[in-house]
């Protein structure tokens, strides 16, 4: 089996049959929050000073593949390689329009960005993360361009990716907002979910952004747009309108696993609030087996607590590659991220690829990088 769905099994089904032999448009937001800065709290990076180029070095490399001196390197992980080597090794191979958005970065890209206007956050735990005008802004932008990528993927579907170091913090925030009980339920790149850390951190933010407790109501009342400005990141809400304005013509794969789960609530929420169109069937969200089966989160039970969203999973195995980088997968590093189990997916789609097919592209070109062995 090359791709599993977990929720809503034939709504997923008949989208997979749908986009059958389609090769899609593949979009990557990157943004930054000052939550990525907390000791801690991510494994995308070894140190707090590394994290803040994570992005613009995932950004590089899927822009430009490897290169004998590049401006970002790849971050030192504790274990494994960063998932743009999954990524990268799918959008190579499918030669698909590629788009990088920088909705808020703390460094300069050094490859071609579409730049959105947007700041980094702050950290969530202020419960100011970002301006309400910088999230309308951001929203507005999002829906621009998802009209625009969806032109490009005309009766195809549309990759909408994420790299966000602390992301599923972040996420873990908005979705506390927004009434999902999503506590204990969220990934993490560490082996084993930080969730004490995670869920200090972001009721301090809702409770300085006046989001916690939540009232007797829930999260009825609750206005999406400020809770993303209280305890959001940048990435969120430029996806999250990107979402609603491509799903109203093509499909749109949500790709990651906490993250964006929290952005399909968040266009819920969205497009109730602002009465703006958008197509759920449309949507699905597609990551890797190693967020979807992480036993020290809950994917599924989350994203059934959602609703609607069809959870789709590349089955994608590295315990037999020669490389530990990749090995360290099984073990729970990393797990996700750049789009990496939705670069996956689109490669059983468009080029019919089994599993083996995809950890020897992903291994041609690790070789390229000259890791250790």
């Amino acid at each position: 089996m090359t791709v599993r769905v977990y929720t809503q099994l034939i709504q997923g089904n008949q989208w997979l049959h749908r986009y059958q032999g389609s090769s899609p448009v593949f979009a990557c937001v990157l943004g930054f929050t000052a939550t990525a800065l907390i000791p801690g709290i991510s494994a995308a990076g070894s140190t707090p000073e590394s994290r803040q180029y994570t992005a613009v070095a995932d950004a590089e490399f899927l822009y430009n593949g490897p290169q004998p001196h590049p401006h970002y390197p790849l971050p030192p992980l504790d274990a494994g390689a960063s998932p743009v080597l999954i990524s990268r090794a799918v959008v190579e191979a499918l030669q698909c329009p590629l788009y990088l958005f920088n909705a808020g970065l703390a460094v300069n890209p050094s490859v071609p960005t579409i730049d959105l206007g947007g700041v980094p956050a702050l950290c969530l735990t202020s419960g100011t993360a970002m301006t309400l005008e910088t999230v309308k802004h951001l929203l507005e932008q999002g829906l621009i361009w998802g009209e625009r990528l969806a032109k490009e993927a005309e009766n195809s579907y549309v990759i909408l990716s994420e790299c966000v170091v602390g992301g599923t913090t972040t996420a873990l925030a908005v979705l506390l907002g927004l009434g999902i009980s999503a506590m204990g339920k969220v990934n993490s790149s560490h082996p084993d979910c930080n969730h004490a850390q995670k869920l200090a951190i972001a009721t301090t933010g809702l409770q300085q952004g006046g989001f916690w407790p939540l009232s007797p109501t829930g999260s009825q009342g609750v206005d999406p747009l400020r809770l993303v400005a209280a305890v959001g990141d940048p990435m969120q809400i430029v996806v999250a309108g990107m979402a609603i304005a491509a799903s109203r013509s093509v499909g749109v794969l949500l790709a990651g696993g906490t993250q964006m789960l929290a952005v399909y609530r968040l266009v819920d929420a969205i497009a109730t609030q602002y009465h703006l169109p958008w197509c759920p069937d449309q949507i699905v969200i597609g990551t890797t087996r190693w967020v979807a089966e992480d036993a020290t989160g809950d994917t599924v039970g989350l994203a059934e607590t959602i609703g609607t969203v069809p959870l789709l999973a590349t089955q994608l195995n590295f315990s037999t590659s020669r490389y530990p980088q990749l090995q360290a997968y099984e073990q729970g590093f990393v797990k996700e991220g750049v789009g990496a189990g939705g670069a996956a997916i689109a490669s059983h789609l468009a080029l019919g690829w089994n599993n083996t097919q995809l950890l020897e592209a992903i291994e041609a070109l690790a070789d390229r990088i000259k890791f250790d062995h």
